[in-house]
This record gives structure tokens, C-alpha cells and sequence, in this order.
């Protein structure tokens, strides 16, 4: 049967297999004007604040700003912290990512609930509760300070605990997602070759999901940079023990605003790092 619009029409101009219609988005034909406008409102919402912090940087004084002894302590400690949080949580959280993607067990979704919990959960509260369960007399904190003497909470090592509690999460997340999208047969594969299963997860499955864990590794770190709520209300804010960076914004904010904005200045930067570094992750080009 021959199309109404010719005989080309239907089937290509010489080779006579059918057209392939092209389907757009219409992206180009104009946006609508109800999409166009709340989109743009939302756009100066996100970016405006960010340009009134370069705009109003105190350009001239901040090398002095930024080479005071107190903002290299609270920098040097944010770092620190933030990548030994980071490593808590690669050790820690790589097993936990594992076992919710490849075994199966009773209550397996309410763990999965109660693993993302601190993604939602307000940061003070994750404090409080950090407390309430390692503080001097806190439900295992008590034993820790009777049978070792160890005392975790206004510590450096309370740091580094409350940015892991608040971080983790990031990296689960992320590498439970990358061992899903993995093929499990590689590790059955070399199963059947005689390799235990933790080898079988060390020789071939870590060099799989290798992406996947560097991604949640930098997310969690950045994570544990800018955590606030937990480490000041689990480990104080002690300058040169428990100041971070977040910290000593706040601190700086009160007397001197123009060593608040320098210090945010950076943790700004740093941020745009982490974007630049995972680019190929999360942004896809037009």
C-alpha cells in the first residue's frame, strides 16, 4: 500500500526499509512559559545566595584571613577528621553494603530503613543520640569509661565519630547501588573455582565495584566536612580539639564576619571540588 504522501514517504528514498521517525523532546521549539519561569525563579534561588558570598568577599584581607593560626587549626582538624571519618566509614560500611545487596535475611528492608535513617534524621538529634549511647553515662559510653577509661564525647575521636555517623550512610548508599548493578555471577564464577567467597569479594568484586565505592568515599567525606549539628552537640566546640571547619563559621559569624565569609569561601571551593570530581557520576551532558 502506498503512503498517501508518496511512495517515499513510508519506506526511505532507495533503500526501501521503513522511515525511523524521529521523536524530540521539543526542547527546542520553545519551553513553555508555566515550566520556564518557576524554573529560572529556582535557579536564582540555588545560585544567588552562592554569588552573594563571592560578591561580598572580603577579597583584599582574606590571605590574612585565611593564614590566622586559628583558621589553620580548624582547617587542619576538619581535614582530619573529615578523612578519617571517611575511612570509618569505608571499612565499616563497604561489609554493610554487601550484605544488604547479596544475602538474604529476616528484616533485611528494616535494616536497609534504619541504614539511610541518619539521612533524614536532624544532625542535633544524631548528636543527642550519640550521647545518650557513648557519653560518660551513656548506655555503652559508662563501660567504656569504668573498664578502660576511654571518654569519647569533646574528643577529637568524638569528632570522627559523629561525622562517620552522619557520613556512612552516603557510602552504603552508594555502593549497595553498585553491587546491585554488578553481576553476580563473577563472584559465583570464581566460587565454583575454588576461591572462598571473601576472596572471591576481594579478587573480583572490589576491582568491579571500585567506582562506585570512590564515589560514595568522596561524598561521605564531603559529608563529614561540612557536618555541624552532630559534632557540636557530641564533641563541643573546643578550638584546636573539636573546632572544625563548620564550627568555626558559626563561631566567626558572631565577632568577626568577614573571617566567617573567608572560611566559607573554602568549604565553598572544597565543595565545588567534590562536584568537579564526580561530574561524570551525576551530570550528563546535553
Amino acid at each position: 500500500m502506498t503512503s498517501p504522501l508518496g511512495p517515499d514517504a513510508a519506506t526511505g528514498p532507495r533503500t526501501g526499509r521503513p522511515r525511523r521517525r524521529r521523536v524530540g523532546t521539543g526542547g527546542r521549539r520553545g519551553v513553555p512559559l508555566p515550566l520556564l519561569l518557576p524554573g529560572l525563579v529556582a535557579l536564582a534561588f540555588l545560585l544567588l545566595p552562592l554569588l552573594a558570598l563571592i560578591v561580598r568577599a572580603p577579597w583584599r584581607t582574606l590571605p590574612d584571613q585565611l593564614s590566622s593560626t586559628q583558621v589553620w587549626q580548624a582547617l587542619q582538624l576538619s581535614l582530619v577528621s573529615a578523612t578519617a571519618a571517611t575511612a570509618v566509614s569505608l571499612v565499616l560500611g563497604v561489609p554493610l553494603a554487601w550484605l544488604l545487596a547479596r544475602t538474604e535475611f529476616p528484616g533485611r528492608g528494616f535494616v536497609r530503613a534504619l541504614v539511610t535513617l541518619p539521612l533524614v534524621l536532624p544532625p542535633v538529634v544524631g548528636g543527642v543520640a550519640l550521647l545518650l549511647a557513648l557519653g560518660r553515662n551513656g548506655v555503652i559510653g559508662r563501660w567504656l569509661d569504668a573498664w578502660f577509661g576511654i571518654t569519647l564525647p569533646f574528643t577529637t575521636t568524638g569528632v570522627v565519630i559523629a561525622e562517620a555517623f552522619v557520613a556512612m550512610p552516603f557510602l552504603v548508599i552508594s555502593v549497595e547501588g553498585t553491587l546491585r548493578a554488578a553481576d553476580p555471577r563473577y563472584e559465583e564464577a570464581a566460587t565454583t573455582l575454588g576461591a572462598s567467597r571473601f576472596t572471591a569479594f576481594r579478587r573480583v568484586t572490589l576491582p568491579l565495584i571500585a567506582p562506585g565505592i570512590a564515589a560514595g568515599a568522596v561524598l561521605a567525606w564531603a559529608r563529614a566536612l561540612g557536618e555541624f549539628g552532630a559534632t557540636i552537640t557530641f564533641a563541643g566546640n573546643f578550638p584546636g580539639r573539636t573546632q572544625t571547619m563548620p564550627l568555626a563559621v558559626y563561631l566567626a559569624l558572631q565577632d568577626d564576619p568577614d573571617a566567617a565569609i573567608s572560611l566559607s569561601l573554602v568549604l565553598l571551593a572544597v565543595s565545588i571540588a567534590v562536584l568537579a570530581g564526580l561530574r561524570d557520576r551525576w551530570m550528563t551532558g546535553a
